[in-house]
């Protein structure tokens, strides 16, 4: 089995920071594509940030320039660190990994999710 654990969300003010962390474990062999994704109350789940196994990423447009998005492979964990944040991105974020477990069986996994809240 493999899981997603999360840490790092909690309330803060407005232009303020926050790191996420996402620790995989369990039979993993390789992890490919890690990201982080988010939804607030009402809205669909979207993307926040990605990154490849080799260091490549992306980011949405709404946090381009604010977040940025990490991994160590060794831990197997990836990270957001996220600065001047605004209260548009309240909401819950999700950690992503795409696993190749030791079996050879792939899946796309998600963490439990971890609030963000920014108060303005």
């Amino acid at each position: 089995q493999v899981q997603l654990v999360e840490s790092g969300g909690g309330l803060v003010q407005g232009g303020g920071s926050l790191r996420l962390s996402c620790a995989a474990s369990g039979a993993i062999a390789r992890i490919n594509a890690m990201g982080w994704y988010r939804q607030a109350p009402g809205k669909q789940r979207e993307l926040v940030a990605g990154i490849t196994s080799s260091g490549s990423t992306n980011y949405a447009d709404s946090v381009k320039g604010r977040f940025t998005i990490s991994r160590d492979n060794a831990k197997k964990t990836v990270y957001l660190e996220m600065n001047s944040l605004k209260p548009e991105d309240t909401a819950v974020y999700y950690c992503n990994a795409d696993v190749v477990r030791i079996f050879g069986q792939r899946g796309d996994y998600w963490g439990q999710g971890t609030q963000v809240t920014v108060s303005s």
